[in-house]
């Protein structure tokens, strides 16, 4: 380019930055046109929606939410846990004898939301021929909107698949500890554990492929693998460990962050979701990072994130942006109460949001996330947390921090 058509673009841009504070449009549409310029990275922006879901009926409460997902309509679905509410503090009038006239009853452990954050769907927990989980984690929905649930309880070895309206499909494995047949009277425990062709180890997720002739799962609390079975039938189709090779269920003892990557998945493989380019992401979730595999197994490239990270790790859930490219990932870090936001193609951490708390835009224990075809981000809480939060896509802004904060709303005051 030469010096007197930089001049001139220079000339221009600063009129244009000019024009564009006459006329009021603040900092972020200057921070905008500078980006666009080449002058910065751009990330997708975000605000919570402090008033979505709207409140629910029937003195409902709802515990321990482990699993979000968003169907055809953008109905976001959630399950929880309501084992994990206390009857004497958050259930009173459902306890025998109730302790509280009125307030609260656990909510069914499905939920459906409208886009505006009605409740327009609800069903659940046990029934006729199928084994509801002794502890409901993850929900996941295939290109027919039927929801796949899995379990990470003691005996949950187990998938199950509804319609969204919850109408009893289908049962992958088998539930319950079933003894290996070369150990008699062994105390009980899963055969064939990352081996087994039949049944899982506690099952964190099942995600999908746009064509749903594949599903993904995280499998899991017990076993450390993917596994990939026929989105019809169930089938077992194939599975791997961490870098493609053939999982290894050996204790690798504590998380060391200052140790070479483990040649293995830690307890839990926690996610296990498919892009649209034939690429897989995989959270190994106390291993503090995503692998990164072809939808054949094959390993590609991973990322830590927040590497000094303890205890139950950060890498909790993933979801990706909905533009055609999928240009990010956003990703819910339950230890450190944040969303990064990360390029998918660079593998590089753009920004963070959220914060340790219960206000709106807070979180603890951020467990699921889930984007609808807008761009807006749900997540879900597990622990105390006990909540779903809204985050309204705002396009697209500058990165002005590598941690944002809460995302409160910019016209409120």
């Amino acid at each position: 380019m030469s010096h007197s058509n930089r001049k001139k673009n220079v000339a221009i841009g600063a009129a244009l930055l000019t024009t564009l504070a006459g006329l009021g449009l603040g900092q972020l549409a200057l921070e905008r046109v500078l980006a666009a310029q080449g002058k910065g990275v751009e990330a997708p922006a975000f605000e919570v929606d402090p008033f979505w879901p709207k409140p629910l009926p029937n003195q409902w409460v709802i515990g321990s939410t482990i699993g979000v997902t968003v169907d055809s309509r953008d109905h976001v679905f959630v399950i929880h846990r309501q084992a994990t509410l206390n009857p004497l503090t958050e259930v009173s009038a459902a306890t025998n004898p109730p302790t509280a006239v009125e307030c609260c009853v656990p909510a069914p452990p499905v939920l459906e939301f409208d886009p505006e954050g009605n409740l327009v769907g609800h069903w659940g927990g046990p029934g006729a021929g199928y084994d509801w989980p002794e502890s409901n984690h993850g929900i996941g929905i295939d290109p027919m909107d039927h929801l796949w649930i899995g379990g990470n309880g003691q005996g949950d070895s187990h998938i199950l698949k509804f319609t969204r309206d919850g109408k009893f499909l289908k049962q992958f494995g088998h539930p319950g500890a079933r003894r290996d047949k070369s150990s008699a009277g062994a105390e009980p425990k899963f055969a064939g554990g990352s081996q087994d062709k039949e049944s899982f180890g506690r099952v964190a997720k099942i995600s999908f492929d746009s064509s749903g002739k594949e599903a993904f799962v995280a499998d899991g609390y017990l076993n450390k693998r993917v596994a990939v079975l026929d989105g019809s039938t169930g089938a077992f189709k194939r599975y791997w460990g961490a870098y493609g090779k053939e999982p290894d269920d050996r204790d690798l003892g504590l998380y060391d962050p200052k140790a070479p990557p483990s040649p293995q998945f830690r307890n839990p493989v926690h996610c296990a979701e498919p892009s649209e380019d034939g690429l897989l992401y995989v959270c190994d979730r106390a291993g503090n990072r995503i692998q990164v595999f072809r939808l054949s197994g094959e390993y590609v490239n991973e990322l830590v994130v927040a590497r000094e990270t303890l205890g139950s790790g950060a890498v909790w859930d993933i979801a990706f942006s909905r533009d055609p490219e999928q240009r990010y990932i956003y990703l819910a870090d339950g230890k450190n109460e944040r969303v990064h936001i990360i390029d998918r193609k660079k593998l590089e951490v753009l920004t963070s949001f959220g914060a340790g708390g219960r206000q709106p835009g807070q979180f603890f224990g951020v467990h699921s996330i889930a984007t609808d075809s807008k761009g807006n981000v749900y997540t879900t809480e597990t622990y105390e947390g006990k909540r779903i939060q809204k985050f309204v896509h705002k396009g697209m802004a500058p990165v002005r921090s590598k941690d944002q904060g809460v995302l409160w709303p910019t016209n409120s005051r």
